[in-house]
């Protein structure tokens, strides 16, 4: 939800409405009816009269109800222990230690993905062409059921903007998942920013074939120097779109244009012609969807930031036309050692991932900018957003179980003579809101945002981990995604639309 005081910058606040929030004290229906199972034994060894069994009963369904009820950093007690033995049967068993067939000397196909970890489910079939971009790579997630495509973007970023302009620029933001919204093809966005290492090497193509060779030294010489000052702490900025829709949806449109691959691309490519405009009335200059090699590209400095060098170096003195590009079987990591539970190491570099969890007080339009502030040159930071537009059947649904909920809650504390407290008010408040903002036209929105940090590996991790905890004091908490590292990093720094958790029957 989103309020804007007069002549004051919108603040987006979360309602604190959860997916699957508490009925009982707080607890979900599963969680209350496993604690009744657990009360009922040792309520009958009481009424019996067998106290000492019903003590030791009471000890050891002690133990199991806290596992089951009481949370620790976004989970319950029981599923970290259930996480906690998956990982290390993974480790032992040796299922995630990846490495290439490449590397490993197997042959393959050039357009076969090779990708570790969650990535193994994507395929990217080459849809026809698109206006004058070439074929774009769909990208189908076989587990979801999703075809989607993702463009990069050239924008010249919010931050110095004011706050008047950025107030427009949220408002059109808003209009495109709005937009979205009624389309029904599409129903996710993903906009990921990560920061590029700037090692100079498209200055130095660029002055090699513009620099005088009867230029006096002297001059030469500061020109190298001042180079070296400005270029070791130069930093650029990627920033891509992913915009994805269900199969279900997909299906019957795609029939109409042909059916296959091409008629699900056809599907897409109507509604990738409005997001481009309402894209562009964002400030974004340019939208290019992106091709097999260039996706592949993307991906593959996503995993190795040293590698975005030799491709901009390649794209400035290759031949056009004359290169087929990277494939698809090149564009992940070339090993991927064991993970640890709080980094994930890929390619001679290391990543810690973060949920980042938005503040109780609410934030602002481009509040997440120090969130990719480098405080360090060599290191990488990024910042993945993705949304979901839920459909009006969808969103009714959520708002009316929102609303009876919290009726039910505070009837239930009237009765019992509780008064409601600040958080039920505030709840209260916001399913309200919500239910209004429903009803005249808007559109109910998941969201998540994952944000990462990438250093070579022989750097104290820790330390710059600690950096970007410290440029989020204040602002967002940080949630570190313990055990599951590599899916983080996926969601925070590779182009392909995964990061947003599918919650069965939470909401439809």
């Amino acid at each position: 939800m989103s309020t804007s005081a007069a002549g004051g910058p919108r603040v987006y606040r979360d309602l604190n409405l959860r997916e699957r929030a508490g009925w009982v004290l707080g607890i979900t229906p599963v969680q209350a009816a496993v604690l009744l199972v657990l009360a009922v034994p040792v309520l009958l060894s009481m009424s019996s009269g067998r106290w000492s069994q019903a003590l030791l009963l009471l000890l050891t369904d002690g133990v199991a109800a806290a596992l089951v009820v009481v949370p620790v950093r976004g989970r319950s007690a029981l599923r970290w222990l259930g996480d906690l033995l998956l990982f290390w049967l993974g480790v032992f068993m040796r299922w995630s230690v990846w490495q290439s067939r490449a590397a490993a000397g197997v042959t393959g196909r050039r357009d076969e993905p090779d990708l570790p970890g969650v990535l193994t489910r994507l395929r990217f079939p080459d849809g026809p062409p698109l206006r004058d971009q070439g074929r774009v790579c769909l990208i189908h997630d076989t587990v979801e059921g999703r075809w989607g495509a993702t463009a990069r973007l050239t924008h010249s970023g919010v931050g110095m903007l004011s706050d008047s302009e950025c107030e427009r620029l949220a408002e059109r933001l808003g209009t495109l998942l709005v937009a979205i919204g009624h389309r029904e093809v599409v129903d996710r966005v993903s906009l990921l920013v990560r920061t590029v290492p700037d090692d100079g090497t498209e200055y130095d193509v660029w002055r090699a074939a513009h620099e005088d060779p009867r230029a006096p030294a002297l001059a030469g010489a500061a020109t190298d120097e001042l180079d070296h000052v400005i270029g070791s702490v130069s930093v650029r900025t990627e920033l891509f779109v992913t915009v994805s829709g269900t199969e279900a949806v997909l299906r019957r449109p795609a029939q109409a244009a042909g059916g296959g691959i091409a008629g699900r691309a056809y599907a897409l490519y109507r509604v990738l012609d409005g997001v481009d405009d309402q894209l562009k009335s964002l400030g974004v200059r340019t939208v290019s969807w992106l091709t097999s090699p260039a996706l592949a590209e993307a991906i593959r400095t996503g995993f190795n930031p040293a590698a975005a060098a030799g491709f901009t170096s390649h794209h400035l003195t290759r031949a056009t036309g004359t290169d087929p590009g990277l494939s698809m079987s090149e564009a992940g990591p070339t090993l991927v050692p064991h993970p640890a539970a709080r980094s994930y190491t890929h390619d001679g570099f290391a990543s810690v991932a973060y949920s980042v969890l938005p503040p109780e007080s609410g934030t602002v339009f481009g509040s997440l900018g120090p969130l990719l502030a480098v405080r360090a040159a060599g290191e990488r930071r990024t910042v993945a957003i993705h949304y979901e537009v839920l459909s009006r059947r969808a969103a009714n649904r959520a708002v009316r179980t929102n609303r009876f909920r919290q009726n039910v809650v505070s009837d239930y504390k009237a009765q019992k003579g509780f008064s409601s407290t600040a958080a039920d008010s505030r709840r209260a408040g916001g399913a309200k809101a919500q239910e209004v903002a429903i009803a005249a036209g808007h559109s109910m929105v998941r969201y998540t945002i994952a944000s990462a940090i990438t250093v070579p590996a022989d750097w104290n991790l820790e330390d710059h981990a600690a950096k970007l905890e410290n440029d989020a004091s204040g602002r967002f908490r940080l949630l570190r995604l313990e055990l599951a590292q590599d899916s983080g990093f996926v969601a925070a720094a590779v182009p392909v639309g995964i990061g947003l958790p599918r919650l069965r029957g939470a909401l439809d």
